[in-house]
């Protein structure tokens, strides 16, 4: 195996362990496959963010995010603070849930933009995504020069994307399960308490 291939399997193995974990991208991405809502769109944001900060961090842009102490700490109460709304939101989802019906019929409701927006803020709001991305494996494919490196970094793009279309997509072989409205109570209160956690998690992590 050539070193390129090499380092392009490393990526690729490295981006999906560190994507595949339970986190807000993921839990919208796999609501909005269910509600077959902008999936296309929602999937492509989350997707193209994860590339650009792949490619900031390969580039070396993880060293410049170090000098500038308070960007992590803005970012991390940023974060927090949209992170506990979903939750809330979620939540209170769960308290009158629908079911796949509903939400197929909710779709006209809400539009591109609103679903966009929230693909952004889930992206870029919160602070772990840059860790995963910017700062892991930049720091990994610092490693590697010329080729090997952008070959590293095409490795770690090729599992978003694999991840975020596949889970879009593949969120509808669930849809049958989801046609109760038990089910759909089940996914809110889940997406509410990742959410939960993941917005204690960085407050925790500021005052400590």
């Amino acid at each position: 195996m050539s070193a390129i291939s090499f380092a392009a399997l490393e990526g690729l193995a490295l981006g999906a362990s560190l994507i595949i974990a339970i986190g807000a991208q993921n839990a919208y991405v796999l609501r909005q496959g269910l509600r077959r809502q902008h999936v296309f769109a929602v999937a492509s944001i989350c997707f193209l963010i994860d590339c650009a900060l792949i490619a900031l961090g390969a580039g070396g842009f993880a060293s410049l995010l170090r000098s500038v102490p308070s960007l992590p700490d803005i970012a991390a109460w940023g974060g927090a603070v949209f992170l506990a709304g979903y939750s809330l939101r979620a939540l209170h989802a769960a308290l009158r849930p629908g079911s796949l019906a509903d939400a197929e019929k909710a779709n006209a409701a809400k539009g591109l933009r609103a679903a966009v927006l929230t693909a952004l803020a889930l992206s870029l709001l919160n602070p772990h995504v840059y860790l995963d991305t910017v700062i892991l494996l930049g720091g990994i494919a610092a490693r590697y020069g010329g080729e090997t490196r952008i070959a590293f970094a095409l490795g770690a793009m090729a599992a978003s994307g694999l991840w975020f279309y596949g889970l879009g997509y593949g969120a509808r072989r669930l849809a049958p399960f989801f046609e109760s409205p038990k089910a759909w109570r089940l996914l809110d209160g889940f997406v509410g308490c990742v959410m939960a956690v993941l917005a204690a998690s960085l407050v925790i992590g500021q005052l400590s």
